[in-house]
């Protein structure tokens, strides 16, 4: 054996005479090692049971993470109630992941009733412990009025949040708002800082409202080359409006060599949108 697995198996049978006496932080840790098969054979059912041990201690994470097994159907029967039980137990005790959970949860059809507001309620206690993702969706329910009444400041509040911390869609949001001065005072500027940010982390619109800022020179100098990179990189990526300026591009022929085979996949790509 070598030496890190029989470290693990070493661990894992601490943890399991701890978790035995009914110590919840070794029951979850040991639930943790059969789930991820670490020192003892994978067994998501018996990770289940002591999950289960774990959380009805009130341990939050297992909790968390018997939720997320009751949602997948795995090591348990697929039961998306129970989970939304679990998660909540474990969000009101502050756990980052289960209140991120029930914001997706609640925001589309995952098995339980969709209630926009109560997704925005636990988006917004995620985004307020730091979760960029969360934070960007908070920002998206403000800009919408979905679950929320309709605040552009506050989105472009959660969306520079998010952005700041490497959020792609969310430096792409923020870049919008600035370019059309929502809830934030009109900078070009900051929204092409925005769009680079957002571009060189590949997110597709970024990219594309990049390539838009090229092609028509506003805020920076022309430049149509620069603008048919972006719009290739978006493209690719599936953003339908630089598929159909690309398209032109290449049935143009003055920035990139004329190709009508290329103009014609990018313009019907587009249109299937």
């Amino acid at each position: 054996m070598k030496k890190g697995n029989a470290l693990f198996a070493e661990a894992a049978r601490w943890f399991r005479k701890a978790a035995e006496q009914g110590d919840a932080a070794a029951q979850s840790s040991l639930a943790g090692m059969l789930a991820a098969g670490e020192g003892v054979p994978l067994d998501r059912a018996e990770a289940a049971r002591f999950f289960a041990k774990a959380a009805e201690q009130g341990n939050s994470d297992a909790q968390y993470v018997l939720g997320a097994m009751y949602a997948a159907g795995e090591g348990v029967p697929q039961d998306h109630n129970v989970a939304v039980g679990l998660f909540r137990k474990s969000a009101t005790q502050g756990n980052l992941e289960a209140q991120r959970s029930l914001g997706l949860i609640y925001a589309g059809d995952r098995g339980v009733p969709q209630d926009i507001g109560e997704s925005a309620h636990w988006f917004r206690k995620a985004a307020e412990q730091g979760d960029a993702y969360s934070q960007c969706m908070i920002g998206i329910m403000y800009a919408d009025g979905k679950g929320v009444p309709q605040d552009h400041a506050r989105a472009g509040y959660w969306y520079r949040k998010a952005a700041e911390n490497g959020h792609a869609t969310a430096q792409s949001n923020l870049g919008v708002l600035y370019q059309h001065g929502q809830g934030v005072r009109k900078n070009q500027a900051e929204a092409i800082h925005w769009y680079r940010k957002a571009a060189e982390h590949g997110d597709a619109t970024g990219q594309g409202n990049h390539g838009v800022i090229y092609s028509s020179g506003d805020g920076v100098p022309q430049d149509i080359a620069e603008a048919a990179h972006w719009f290739h990189k978006a493209a690719e990526r599936g953003d339908p409006k630089s598929q159909f300026n690309l398209g032109l591009m290449y049935a143009d022929g003055e920035v990139v060599p004329q190709d009508y085979v290329k103009a014609h996949m990018w313009l019907s790509l587009a249109a299937l949108r």
